[in-house]
């Protein structure tokens, strides 16, 4: 299946964004400051671009490295979350922070990818 990219750079475009994961969950950046919002959009930024001048279908890439970094946030958020005092059973939390951390990545990769191919038109019709 073509993705758009060599499947090596949307592992890597994926991976571009999962520092943040770590950093976030062991409480080194917090929401809401400057340094947070650079490892929030930068690689956003990098995803939209190579996908924009690199990709030959650059929405398809998009989600493919959306994909990546949905399972980056559910492998980090599962490492490094730590289950509140509930009555649901950790391993149904675990279950669900897993599939909301792979919708997150696949939507974060429709959106870039949505941009992207709208750049990319913009681009070709200028």
């Amino acid at each position: 299946m073509n993705l758009g990219l060599p499947a090596w750079t949307i592992v890597a475009l994926g991976l571009l964004a999962a520092p943040r994961v770590v950093l976030h969950d062991l409480d080194v950046i917090r929401e809401g400051t400057a340094v947070n919002a650079v490892f929030v959009f930068v690689p956003l930024v990098v995803w939209v671009a190579v996908a924009v001048w690199r990709a030959g279908n650059p929405f398809l890439a998009m989600l493919a490295t959306g994909g990546v970094y949905g399972l980056c946030l559910a492998v980090g958020h599962n490492l490094f979350w730590e289950a509140p005092d509930t009555d649901l059973p950790v391993w149904f939390l675990r279950v669900a922070m897993t599939v909301s951390s792979v919708f997150t990545g696949l939507a974060v990769g429709t959106i870039c990818g949505v941009v992207a191919w709208a750049l990319r038109r913009v681009r070709a019709t200028g």
